[in-house]
Order: C-alpha cells, then structure tokens, then sequence
C-alpha cells in the first residue's frame, strides 16, 4: 500500500502550536515509550511468544508505529501506512492469528492515548479542549495504520493460500501420474494434502462441461462439510481427486454428493491403501467414468458397475460388439431405435421385471412385453437364455456409452402395443 496523506476533518487541528509541541515532546521519548508498549502488549496477547514476534522486532514495530503517527500528528508530515502494511504481511507470515495483531493494536492505542494524555497533564502542554481535538486526530491517525496493517495481512494470506494451493496441486498431479516417489516423498505429500499415509483412498474422475471449468464446484468444500478430506486437481478435459474415505459411509456420502452435484460422466476408482497406487487407481477411475451414459451426469462407482466398466475397458472391441448385437435395432428409424432400447434398459434397471419396467416408462406391462418381442426377434438373442441377455446387456451399454449423433432421420415409431 503506498503512503497517503490523512485525510478528513481532523486535519485542520494537526498543525496546531499546542498539539505539535505534544507530538514533539513524545517523539523525544518514541524510544522509551516503544519499550513499554512492546511489554504491554507482550503481556495482553498469548499469541506474542518470544518465538513467534522476537522481542527487537515487537519494539522496533512499537517504535515505527509510535512515530510514525507522532510526526503526522505534528501536521508537519502525511501519515506513512507503508509500515503498518509491511507490519500486516509480517504477521501473516509468522501465523499470528488476526485477532491477536488486532488485539495488540488495541492494546498499543490504548498505551498510546494515555503516554499523550500524561505527557500533556505533567507539562501542561496543550489544554484540556485542545486535547479532545488530539484526541480526534490521533483515532483518525489509528485508524488509518489499523486499515494498513489488516490490508497488508489479507494480502499476505491471500498469497500465502495461493502459494499452498499450487503446491497441493502438484503433489496431487504427481501422484495421478503415478511419477516415481520414494516412501518420504510420499508421506510429506500425505502430509501437505491433510491426509493419513495409509488408506483407504479412492479417485474420483469427473468430465469438465468445458475446458477451465470445474465440473463439480466446491466439491470439497463440501466433503469437509461431511468430515471427508480430499485433494483435487483441474486438467483441461477432467476434475481429478483423491479422496480419503475413513468408513463404508464415507464412500457412500461420497456417491451422494457426486450424483447431487455432476453435470457430466463420473468415475469412482476402487479403493486403495498405498499412495503409491494413484496411478493405477486414476485408470480405474477413468474406465469407470466411461462406463456411464455418454448423454447424462451418470456416476459411476467401477466395484458396483461391473457390466459398464468391462464394456467401457475395450471401447473398440464393444463397439463391434454392439453393432453385431444390436445393429438390426440401430438401423431402425431413430424413434423405434430409442423406444426399443430405453425398454431394454428400463428392463434392466428393474431386474428383468416386465412390470416394474412398465411402471418406470408409464406404460402397460403387455406394452414392455411386445417390444422385449420386437427386439428379441430383431437381434435372435433370447431374453430367457443367460448368454442372450449377456450379449444384449454389454451392447447395451456400449451404444449408451457412445455420444449420440447429430441426425436429420424420421422420428416417428412403428410401436404398435400402445404406449
């Protein structure tokens, strides 16, 4: 913050004869009055260790600020907030909490007010409405300094959390990358993330809606709200973390709050103890991301979505899959097309139940029985034979997993059932 002049009402008061000979006579003594007001606050402030604020650095702050504010009420001087700036991002620096720098102003004011209030009463200095003036200018003065040193310790934060935040962001793209660690280097990783060196750990991989964008904004902000310690990182095409999970709950509250809050495809790895596994774990994740519908925000948890997952490890062998399955429904007008798969699917969302099914497309059940016909007798697999609904079920999910084309065919259907 550069030096400014004071500004406001008080100002007309500061070149008085009266307080100038006041702020004289205590700049004669801004050595012994530093020492006591450095004690005081040393007193009035727990935070103030010895360790923390050395005791030559504590006067020598007393000392600047003391004079700093005398010359300026002199009237002969601007008042200088550089100081109390630089004072500011030195106590964020040496972790002093806010409150506690705040307090020691207090405490320093307070000294101050009455080091002016004795030295004008011993040698008659200034007269007691004069003083009520000094008493105005110097609480403009405090405030300024105050407004500098919190201005400068925001600051320093606000650097200090960036710095830290580009380091965590590092270390968790290290270990995605599954770059060679040795033990150390793993466990201060453990210990810059806020997470324990042993597991278990999951990796989330979200798609991003658009590169720079998050795909799941305050993500953990809202894992710690559930007491969920994570670390993420932001690459051009995903939204990557790793996430500690303590219980069988947190994996669970962990799925809630991705299905609450994905726009696009989610993957959750399995779990893992070892660091060191991130790598492997992130690939997991990945193919568990692809499991999911390529038209919706579908999370997908790679331990409970074994079907997804296995079509999504051979994306090229599943697509021939799904075009020998499935291709005499694929080359059905897109309205019959859609309408005989989200059966298929609704059918197998529910178990093989055709009631259920019905109830899930608002349909009756005789409707959900003569598409599962249709499709049946389109493709010759048989929804009684267990390698038929195999095979359909992998094309069928290798079609969702495939971002649908843009299409000018006829959409009308030839379902006849009703529906």
């Amino acid at each position: 913050m550069e030096g400014r002049p004071l500004t406001g009402e008080p100002e007309t008061t500061l070149a008085d004869d009266e307080v100038n000979a006041l702020a004289t006579a205590l700049l004669e003594r801004v050595g012994e009055l530093a020492k006591e007001m450095a004690a005081r606050i040393r007193a009035g402030s727990r935070d103030y260790h010895y360790d923390v604020v050395p005791a030559e650095e504590l006067e020598e702050a007393c000392r600047s600020h003391l004079g700093n504010a005398l010359r300026a009420l002199t009237g002969q001087v601007p008042l200088d907030t550089e100081a109390a700036s630089r004072i500011g991002r030195r106590r964020a620096q040496q972790n002093v909490p806010l409150p506690a720098v705040m307090t020691a102003y207090r405490i320093g004011v307070k000294y101050f007010w009455e080091a002016v209030v004795d030295e004008a009463t011993r040698n008659s200095l200034v007269g007691s409405d004069r003083l009520v003036e000094a008493a105005s200018a110097m609480w403009v003065l405090q405030d300024g300094i105050t407004e500098a040193m919190v201005s400068g310790y925001h600051d320093a934060m606000a650097q200090r959390l960036l710095a830290d935040e580009h380091e965590r962001s590092a270390l968790v793209e290290a270990l995605l990358e599954g770059r060679s660690m040795d033990t150390d280097a793993v466990w201060s990783a453990a210990e810059v993330l806020d997470m324990p060196r042993r597991g278990p750990f999951t990796v989330v991989a979200a798609e991003v809606p658009q590169i720079g964008r998050e795909a799941l904004p305050e993500i953990a902000a809202l894992l710690s709200r559930r007491g969920i310690r994570s670390a993420w990182r932001l690459r051009p095409d995903l939204q990557l973390g790793i996430v500690y999970l303590r219980t069988s709950r947190d994996r669970d509250d962990l799925a809630e709050l991705l299905r609450q809050h994905a726009e696009q495809r989610v993957g959750v790895s399995p779990s893992y103890d070892d660091l060191h596994l991130t790598g492997d774990a992130l690939r997991f994740a990945k193919v568990a991301m692809r499991g999911g519908d390529a038209e919706s925000g579908a999370v997908t948890v790679f331990d409970d979505s074994l079907v997804a997952v296995a079509s999504a490890g051979a994306p090229d062998v599943m697509a021939r899959v799904a075009a020998n399955v499935l291709g005499p429904i694929q080359a059905l007008p897109v309205g019959d097309r859609e309408l005989l798969l989200d059966t298929l699917d609704a059918w197998f969302a529910c178990g093989g139940s055709a009631d259920e099914a019905a109830k899930r497309l608002y349909v009756h059940p005789n409707t959900v029985r003569s598409r599962l016909r249709r499709i049946a007798e389109r493709t010759g697999r048989s929804l009684t034979d267990p390698r038929g609904i195999t095979e359909l079920s992998l094309a069928l999910r290798a079609v969702r997993q495939t971002p649908k084309p843009s299409s000018s065919e006829p959409t009308g259907t030839t379902d006849t059932a009703g529906n």
